[in-house]
C-alpha cells in the first residue's frame, strides 16, 4: 500500500484530537463560557440591617413600688411614668414617610424564666400598633443569641432592653466599634440607639424620644 501524505495519517491526526480535548472542554460543548465559582474562602457581603435599640421605660424610684396591667403593686413592673411612656411609644413610629424612625417590622423585649417584666411592658403599646407579637424569649445575658435572631430576622428590628446588657447586644451585633457610639447606656429612659449597616458597614446615631414633659 503508497504511504499516507505526511501529516494527514492516523498518527497525526491522534494528535491533534488529544491536543484539542482540553478545549473543548474548557468552553463547553455549547461553545458557552464556563461558569466562575467564586474565589477560595470569599463570603457573602452581610445583608443590610436597622436595628433601634431602647432601654425599658421608668422603674420605681427606691422605696417605692411599680404595678402591673392589673393595678397591683410590682416592684419589677414599671413606674407611673414609665406606663406613660410606654402608652406614648407608638407615636414615635408613624405610619407617614419621612418620619424620624422606620415602622420596626419585629419586637424584641428582654424576657425568660423570671425575667423582670419591664421591657415587655415598655413595647407592648407599640406592638399592638403594629400588628406583630412580641418576642420575649431571649434573657439579659443571651445577647449573642438576640443578635443572632435580630440579625436573621426582618427589617427594621426594635429591641427593648435591660441598660447593662446593651453595650453587649452591640458588640453581639458587631456594632461595638461604630464612630460616636458611648461606652455604656446613659442614664436615661428616653433614648433611641439607631444602627444602620449598608454594604456590610455599620453607623450609628442616638435620638430623643420626646414623649413626655421633662424629656430631654
Amino acid at each position: 500500500m503508497p504511504e499516507a501524505p505526511t501529516g494527514t495519517g492516523p498518527r497525526r491526526r491522534a494528535v491533534l484530537a488529544a491536543a484539542l480535548v482540553p478545549l473543548a472542554a474548557a468552553a463547553g460543548c455549547s461553545g458557552e463560557e464556563a461558569p466562575r465559582t467564586p474565589a477560595s474562602g470569599q463570603q457573602p457581603a452581610p445583608k443590610d440591617a436597622v436595628v433601634m435599640v431602647i432601654r425599658h421605660a421608668e422603674k420605681p424610684y427606691a422605696g417605692d413600688s411599680g404595678w402591673d396591667e392589673d393595678g397591683e403593686d410590682d416592684a419589677g413592673s414599671l413606674a407611673g411614668r414609665g406606663w406613660r411612656r410606654a402608652e406614648e411609644l407608638p407615636r414615635l413610629f408613624p405610619p407617614a414617610k419621612g418620619a424620624a424612625l422606620p415602622r420596626p417590622a419585629v419586637v424584641f423585649a428582654a424576657g425568660g424564666k423570671g425575667a423582670p417584666v419591664r421591657c415587655r411592658q415598655t413595647v407592648t403599646a407599640v406592638a399592638t400598633a403594629l400588628r406583630t407579637p412580641v418576642r420575649a424569649e431571649f434573657a439579659v445575658g443571651a445577647e449573642p443569641a438576640l443578635a443572632h435572631a435580630v440579625l436573621a430576622g426582618p427589617m427594621p428590628a426594635l429591641v427593648c432592653w435591660e441598660h447593662t446588657g446593651i453595650p453587649r447586644l452591640v458588640r453581639a451585633l458587631g456594632a461595638h466599634q461604630v464612630l460616636g457610639l458611648p461606652a455604656s447606656w446613659p442614664d436615661r429612659y428616653d433614648l433611641v440607639w439607631q444602627f444602620t449597616r449598608r454594604s456590610g458597614r455599620w453607623s450609628f446615631r442616638e435620638l430623643p424620644q420626646q414623649l413626655l414633659s421633662g424629656d430631654a
